[in-house]
């Protein structure tokens, strides 16, 4: 059922409708070296042939699966004697072409250049990553979409109707086959937008009800609801835990959980788990957003996408689908702040743009003469010896300290905005002069668990020299 003519073609009117690139360039006899990328069965292989016969060209085909450099040389070879001899030029399609390693895909390079091939490349992966630079400028990018229910619908009623090709020859004169309106819609919905699958399906379910007898009052095999499902077994989920499914749903999950939409975030979340998605990957990709969307708006998300992940790796799945969901709809629908990434990065900045500053006296760590030899630690406000614990000192380097360098400017989203808040108290008490000193019952914390150190450490020395006499 592959299309003979663009004509034919299904989808893809961005690229081959009467105003696509495509069509108007074959049109003037002009075919350049292109990349035809998108998911399976989408037509990557028909518009290659199709291209070709529309510039009257000679198609050769090759799977990067199963071809190596030898393959490829002999076909170059052949058609460089095809262009010698006829003045013929040649199409090289290789299908799954990222697949070629590093030296098959150089060696395309000088005949792509002196145009002894067209070469058109078919990939359902990322081309920007999966194939070399040095071929990829030498080649137009072209993405395919998945078929609208649209187009598969039309794909697979002419598979119906066709006498020469489809099945409404292939099984004798009083044969042909009946669809019922509701498997015809499930077969469409099932197939997610891939054509080839949809065929695929179709044949199993008409050899099932075939072999069972079903028929319709006019003698045709008539394939039910139940014989399509048979035939599938399960939906085909255009997902790929290693390419562009994966990169493409997680994108629309995280966008979703930013956007503040629950709903397509449990879809995706749902579409990945049910594709077979790592699970922990899901859970990783929570904690990061419920910091770098959450924030401080409400802390609590972070601990939240952190319970989700610990709760995976408890229970594992199926039952930890309900703390991933349940952590996904919290951080979608939570307020929303970007303050806290957008404050390191410029902390980043300055340390790269200034280095590693040197850290002012008062707050080095210092032994007692440390301090009284060099001064360092000297000087130093103990906050909690004063109101409110605070104290206005200088804490960052001097260099940024004189530029009055500040990083995190809160939002007035959720807890940040009390956050803000108690900020600016905060800052207009320190204005308005240095706070009392406040006397500190029992004495500082530190001192007192040093010297409880001290006393363990002492303890243990005369437990060992015990232990090492009474062995003697």
């Amino acid at each position: 059922m592959r299309p003979r003519t663009l004509e034919e073609f299904v989808g893809q009117e961005h690229l081959v409708g009467d105003r696509g690139p495509l069509r108007r360039s074959i049109a003037r006899g002009h075919l350049a070296s292109l990349l035809l990328w998108g998911p399976p069965g989408t037509g990557k292989t028909s518009l290659a042939r199709l291209l070709a016969v529309a510039v009257g060209a000679h198609f050769d085909t090759l799977s990067a699966v199963m071809s190596g450099v030898a393959e490829v040389r002999s076909t170059i070879a052949a058609a460089q004697e095809r262009l010698a001899l006829h003045g013929t030029r040649s199409v090289l399609f290789i299908d799954e072409i990222h697949r070629f390693n590093k030296a098959q895909q150089d060696a395309l390079l000088p005949h792509v250049e002196d145009g002894t091939v067209t070469l058109i490349g078919a990939t359902t992966e990322n081309p920007y990553f999966e194939v070399n630079s040095a071929l990829l400028s030498r080649m137009r990018v072209w993405r395919l979409e998945p078929l609208t229910d649209a187009d598969v619908g039309t794909v697979v009623r002419r598979a119906l109707e066709d006498a020469e090709r489809g099945l409404a020859g292939a099984l004798g004169p009083d044969g042909g086959v009946a669809l019922p309106p509701e498997a015809f819609d499930h077969l469409v919905n099932l197939a997610g937008g891939d054509a080839r699958s949809a065929l695929n399906v179709l044949e199993g379910a008409v050899a099932i009800a075939e072999a069972e007898g079903v028929r319709d009052p006019e003698g045709r095999v008539e394939p039910r609801l139940q014989d399509i499902e048979t035939a599938a077994q399960q939906r085909v989920l255009a997902y790929d835990r290693a390419g562009d499914g994966h990169y493409d749903t997680v994108s629309a999950f995280i966008k979703s959980l930013r956007g503040n939409d629950p709903d397509a975030a449990l879809y995706w979340l749902a579409a990945m788990i049910a594709a077979g998605e790592d699970p922990r990957f899901i859970a990783r990709r929570l904690i990061i957003s419920a910091s770098e969307d959450v924030g401080n708006a409400d802390p609590r998300a972070l601990q939240l996408a952190i319970a989700a992940a610990q709760a995976l790796d408890w229970v594992g799945l199926p039952e930890a689908q309900y703390a991933l969901a349940q952590a996904t709809v919290f951080v979608a629908v939570a307020p929303k702040s970007n303050r806290i990434g957008s404050a390191y990065a410029g902390a980043v900045e300055d340390v790269m743009r200034h280095g590693s500053q040197p850290v002012p006296k008062h707050l080095r760590s210092a032994t007692g003469r440390q301090r009284h030899d060099t001064g360092d630690g000297s000087g130093y406000l103990y906050p909690h010896d004063f109101e409110d614990a605070d104290v206005s000192q200088q804490y960052l380097p001097d260099l940024l300290h004189e530029q009055g360098r500040r990083y995190y400017f809160p939002s007035d989203q959720g807890t940040e905005r009390r956050i803000g808040e108690f900020m600016e108290e905060r800052r207009g008490r320190r204005e308005a002069g240095r706070p009392k000193r406040v006397a500190q019952p029992g004495g500082k914390p530190m001192a007192g668990m040093s010297d409880a150190m001290k006393a363990h450490t002492e303890a243990r020395k005369r437990l060992a020299e015990t232990e090492k006499r009474d062995a003697g």
